[in-house]
Order: structure tokens, then C-alpha cells, then sequence
């Protein structure tokens, strides 16, 4: 299993995992590249320097609004001048982002989060919330940004270590608050904190989000976590301990026998099959280890489908809301799976004359037992390029075989 782990003994925001994904593998070109597939290019400028944060190299990410940078505003104009925008501005603004499905749900499942968590704390439901430093640009791009990494490294498993939060007084849009902020202290609930090193904001809404999102907590680095990578994210910060959000990227040996995964099945005999290929590209982007539909007879001789998704148990609770919201069902049975046997996968990144091309390579005991192309990255080089979309599957498999023919 394909994880990463966040040890963030100095807390954790947006650009630090994006310096973190960065230092740890993700090529900066192409988060660049896919980052402007939002209808927000031209409004910010990315900028990837490294820094040095008490002895440790790290990479300090910044989003700069251009508009911003080409009038020399201050920091203090630039941060009244961000937009406010509620949660359909946003997901209105990621529907019509020309990204992957899988992006654009893991984009959308932080902002519902830090929606419901602003909206739990002014009184308001999560769709009357207008984000402030969350709706802004920069706020935007981190939040994607994480998305991308998170898909171009094919993650299965986010871990993460307790959380420093800092201690203090923060300024934000409705005035000076105490560290944690209420929002990231109601994103937080439940989850091991800690204050330590300086009287700063360390962990962020977005950092916070992005945490109950996707990850489990782990005290530790697990034993069984071989890391192939690490990188160091920089905060804004000079404190007294390294202001850096280091991430471990790797795979998991026991991480499928200690999860044993669930069935979640429901009966439905009422909802325009229209809805089921949204649904299933929203159930894979939350975790799903696999979804079908049976057809089955219900009471009256009526047909019907059976909608079955294959979860982990940390993915149970995403993949429940989501079938709830988005189908007819009012109910779902759960059942443990005996046993599940699957192969050992990993993502490999190769070069045709067409463009890079992600493939999925599947191993059993050893050998390689089967290679799949990513279809987004062959749709997107065929369209580019107009050729065949099969002509791009070709190439990619014909340069995966050269390349391990040749390893």
C-alpha cells in the first residue's frame, strides 16, 4: 500500500505540504501544469524556493496574487483583498477546473469539511459560510494543490502524527482570536494536539482539514512503513524549533492485513442511472477500493440495482455520506469481508513521444502480473495532440516494457 505519514512537530498548513510533496518527489512542473487547468490561472503566480529552518533544507511554497504583486500592496491589503466565496462558489469553480474526477473530490471533500466546521461555529449551515482566508486564492491552490500530489503519487494511506498547534492569539477576518482558532479547533476535535515552541498559529484551517480529510493518526512512523522518500515543507516562520512539516513517502507490507475491508450494499429501484457514473468516479475519489451495480428483483417483481462498494474501514464513514447524498438509498448493510487477496501495486512514471504517462503496475509474488495506463494522462495527451487515444495506451505500455526490459 502506497502511504505517506505527516509528522508535524511544527504544525502543519497548506504550503508546507505542498513544500513537503515537492522536496519528496512531485515534479514542480507538473503540479505547475496541473494547477493551471483552474479558471484561476493568470490570477496567481507560484513561487518554490528553498529555505533553511533552523539547520534543515526545506522548500518554502508561496502563492502570490498577480494583481497583488504588480501594485506592491501590503500584506495586510492583500488579505482584505481576497474574494469571499461560499461553498458552491468553489465547487462551481472545481467543476469547471479541466482536472481529473479524483482531484476535484478530494479538493471538494476539504472544503465540505471546512465548510460545516465554520459554518458549526458562527451559527450558519455549512452553504450560508462565506469563506474568508479559506476562500482566497492562495487558500485554493494549496488545498488543490495537495489534491494533485496526493493523486499523482497514487496515496492509498494517509497517516499523520499528533498535531502541534502553537499557542496564543491569532489575527483572522472576524478579528483576534485564541490559537487554535475555532475552526481548526472543531476540525481537531478527537485528534491528539499538543502546544510547544513558540506563541504562533502553527497548524492552520486548511493544514487541519486536510488532516481529517484524509488521514489516520499514528503516534509513530509505523514499523512496517518502508519510506522511499522525505520531504520538508517550510512554514513562514522563524521559531526556536525548525518551522517544517516533514512527510515520509513509502509503502505498507502489513497494511492490508491489518484492515480488513468492508461491503457496503444497498438496494435501489428509483434513481436515473444518469446519477452512477458520478457516483462511482466520487466513491473511487474518496477511497473506494471498488464499486459495482447487480442487477437484482425487488418486491413486486421490480428491477432493481444492488450498489456494492469495497472500503477500508478508515474510508467507511466518506463513502456512507456520499451514498446518502448523492443516491436514493436510506439505508446500507455493512459486512466484513472474509478475506481479500490482492497484488502488490505501484505507480510507475514514463516517457513516450507523446508525453509523460503514469502506468499502474500490478505484481503478484514477485512478477509483474498486469500494466495499466492512466486514462486521464492518455485522454489528456491524445486530445493535446490529436492521435488515437489507443495509439497513447500503446506507447505507454511499449515504454514501460523497454524501460523494465532494460532495469
Amino acid at each position: 500500500m502506497k502511504a505517506i505519514y505527516l509528522d508535524a512537530f511544527s504544525g502543519i498548513s497548506g504550503n508546507m505540504l505542498l513544500g513537503a510533496f515537492l522536496q519528496a518527489g512531485v515534479p514542480e512542473g507538473y503540479l505547475r501544469q496541473e494547477l493551471a487547468k483552474l479558471p484561476l490561472a493568470g490570477e496567481f503566480e507560484l513561487s518554490c524556493t528553498p529555505v533553511t529552518k533552523q539547520g534543515v533544507r526545506a522548500a518554502y511554497v508561496d502563492v502570490r496574487l498577480m494583481s497583488e504583486t504588480a501594485h506592491g500592496e501590503t500584506q495586510e491589503a492583500q488579505a482584505h483583498a481576497h474574494v469571499h466565496r461560499t461553498l458552491a462558489d468553489i465547487e462551481a469553480l472545481l467543476s469547471e477546473a479541466l482536472l481529473s474526477e479524483a482531484v476535484k473530490e478530494k479538493a471538494r471533500a476539504v472544503f465540505r469539511l471546512l465548510a460545516e466546521a465554520e459554518g458549526k461555529v458562527h451559527g450558519k449551515p455549512a452553504a450560508e459560510v462565506a469563506f474568508h482566508e479559506v476562500g482566497a486564492v492562495d487558500s485554493i491552490v494549496d488545498i488543490v494543490g495537495t489534491a494533485i500530489c496526493l493523486d499523482y503519487l497514487g496515496i492509498e494511506q494517509v497517516l499523520a502524527s499528533r498535531l502541534n498547534v502553537g499557542s496564543g492569539y491569532v489575527r483572522c477576518a472576524h478579528g483576534i482570536m485564541p490559537v487554535p482558532a475555532p475552526a481548526v479547533a472543531e476540525l481537531l476535535m478527537g485528534w491528539p494536539t499538543y502546544a510547544f515552541g513558540a506563541e504562533e498559529e502553527l497548524t492552520t484551517p486548511t493544514g487541519a482539514a486536510v488532516v481529517r480529510a484524509f488521514a489516520q493518526h499514528a503516534a509513530a512512523l509505523p514499523e512496517d512503513f518502508a519510506v522511499r522518500a522525505i520531504g520538508y515543507g517550510a512554514g513562514s516562520r522563524d521559531l526556536p524549533l525548525p518551522n517544517v512539516l516533514r512527510l515520509y513517502v513509502g509503502e505498507r507490507e502489513g497494511a492490508a492485513a491489518e484492515e480488513t475491508p468492508l461491503l457496503l450494499s444497498t438496494n435501489i429501484d428509483d434513481m436515473s442511472p444518469e446519477v452512477y457514473g458520478y457516483l462511482f468516479d466520487r466513491l473511487f475519489a474518496a477511497g473506494a477500493l471498488d464499486v459495482w451495480v447487480t442487477p437484482i428483483y425487488m418486491k413486486k417483481n421490480r428491477p432493481a440495482q444492488q450498489l456494492t462498494v469495497l472500503v477500508r474501514p478508515a474510508q467507511r464513514s466518506a463513502c456512507t455520506e456520499i451514498i446518502f447524498r448523492e443516491t436514493t438509498s436510506i439505508g446500507l448493510r455493512v459486512t466484513p469481508l472474509a478475506e481479500r487477496i490482492a497484488c502488490d501495486r505501484r505507480t510507475a512514471s514514463v516517457e513516450t513521444r507523446y508525453g509523460t504517462v503514469r502506468v499502474k503496475v500490478a505484481s503478484w509474488q514477485g512478477k509483474i502480473a498486469t500494466t495499466s495506463p492512466e486514462y486521464e494522462d492518455c485522454r489528456r495527451l491524445a486530445e493535446a495532440q490529436d492521435v488515437p487515444l489507443k495509439e497513447v495506451y500503446d506507447e505507454a505500455r511499449r515504454a514501460l516494457a523497454f524501460r523494465l526490459g532494460g532495469a
